[in-house]
């Protein structure tokens, strides 16, 4: 099996890209979509060692939320996916136990149909992930002194801790597996509405990657998957350059803001403040029909550092908008755009220790770390420049560099324990972007 998964490999990303130079781009489709899913997760040592213990096993299940972008150029396929996994939750001697992933992914593949309202693709899938596995307290606090004096309420095991940072995300993940998907016309739209269900096998090619205080969770990462969802797309019966595209983007920015409220608190308690302003880095997908704009855009907001000499923390928001918009000024490859989004917004803070032990002793003694979290919605305007460079004679693809400005507006309070954090989540900002436009 592990060969076979080599050679699909090997064909796709050697062979696929002379296989359209001979071919001629001549058609070209692009789709914006999320999809729902499950998959397969095992936990195969930390099981045992429950069984070991008299005690039931975790659910291996994922539950999967994702979004993605797809270009077809003939019969070539390329594209990149963001999914967020989460496990089931169980309950043990007052502890909540949990795991939860996500993944970056690359896409290549190939289009076994013709250009038409169905496709049939099989594809492979390189990328980097992230892995959480936490036993704690199932009350939280409710009171931000009386955690800082005392936040030993668990344990949190982070591999490639992007609650420190989207950058570090790290260790290859691969998935191979097929698409198929089926267009439905939207009345008085050049985009189709597409219908797609997936369904293939995850894995970790590298042994020993996943190992968190001694415990392999190598097949956490590894299983069959299903997925449905729907998105936008632009068919190639529709795709008129200038007219209707989609570009996908990697953002990156500074949000004026600092936690100073917090630190104060956290000084108080003994503890180093988090220093510095926030920084983002995530993808932004951005449909355009004419001089309407629609989209969607992820990032993550992170701050971290040493919290005293035993302990380390980080404080870390997501954010996923909806975007719309319209584009004010066109001139030759130069744009001006203006937007509006609304979505979710999170922020966590985290507070552990350094140094634990290895399993099974983490096991029988679990008091080490300790974690807030909060949500709400958020709201944002934003100005956008743009300015679009031909890659080709044909101008088949379009390398595309963004600089935008705006100001995010909390929704909710955002509060950690009692603290209001709202004026925290508040601020202008600046980002850059970098990506691709067929």
């Amino acid at each position: 099996m592990r060969n076979f998964f080599r050679s699909s490999i090997l064909i796709l990303l050697v062979f696929q890209p002379f296989l359209i130079l001979a071919q001629g781009l001549v058609s070209k489709r692009t789709t914006l979509y999320a999809v729902i899913g499950t998959s397969g997760a095992e936990l195969n040592q930390f099981n045992r060692m429950l069984s070991d213990r008299g005690l039931s096993p975790l659910r291996n299940r994922y539950h999967t939320l994702g979004l993605g972008y797809q270009n077809r150029l003939n019969d070539f396929v390329f594209g990149a996916e963001l999914y967020h996994n989460r496990g089931n939750q169980s309950d043990l001697d007052g502890y909540r136990l949990g795991h939860r992933s996500s993944r970056f992914l690359l896409n290549v593949g190939y289009a076994f149909t013709e250009e038409s309202r169905f496709q049939l693709i099989h594809y492979m899938s390189l990328g980097v992930g992230f892995l959480n596995f936490q036993m704690l307290k199932e009350t939280e606090a409710q009171n931000l002194p009386d955690f800082l004096a005392n936040p030993e309420r668990g344990f949190i095991l982070r591999e490639n801790d992007i609650q420190r940072g989207t950058m570090r995300y790290g260790d290859f993940l691969t998935e191979i597996g097929f698409q198929l998907s089926y267009d439905f016309d939207l009345p008085g739209r050049k985009e189709a509405l597409a219908v797609i269900a997936k369904l293939g096998y995850a894995f970790s090619p590298i042994e020993g990657k996943w190992t968190m205080s001694g415990m392999s969770f190598q097949n956490a990462q590894s299983g069959a998957f299903l997925r449905v969802g729907a998105g936008l797309t632009i068919p190639d019966r529709n795709f008129f350059y200038k007219d209707a595209s989609m570009s996908f983007q990697l953002v990156s920015g500074i949000h004026f803001t600092k936690p100073n409220t917090f630190n104060s608190q956290l000084v108080e308690a003994g503890l180093e403040p988090l220093e510095g302003m926030p920084r983002n880095l995530g993808l932004k997908i951005t449909g355009e029909n004419e001089k309407l704009l629609y989209g969607v855009e992820v990032f993550n907001l992170a701050m971290d550092g040493d919290a005293n000499s035993l302990k380390s923390h980080s404080l870390n928001s997501l954010r996923i908008y909806a975007n719309g918009g319209w584009k004010l000024i066109e001139y030759r490859n130069m744009a001006i755009h203006g937007m509006g989004g609304i979505g979710y917004g999170n922020i966590r803070y985290t507070l552990s220790t350094d140094e634990k032990p290895d399993f099974p002793e983490l096991f029988q003694q679990r008091d080490y770390d300790g974690y807030l979290k909060n949500s709400g919605l958020m709201a944002k305007p934003e100005l956008s420049f743009e300015y679009a460079y031909p890659i080709t004679k044909r101008k088949l693809i379009d390398l595309v560099f963004t600089t935008s400005v705006g100001y995010e507006l909390a929704l909710a309070n955002y509060r950690l324990a009692e603290l209001d954090m709202a004026g925290f989540m508040t601020a202008p900002y600046v980002s850059f972007g970098f990506g691709i436009r067929p």
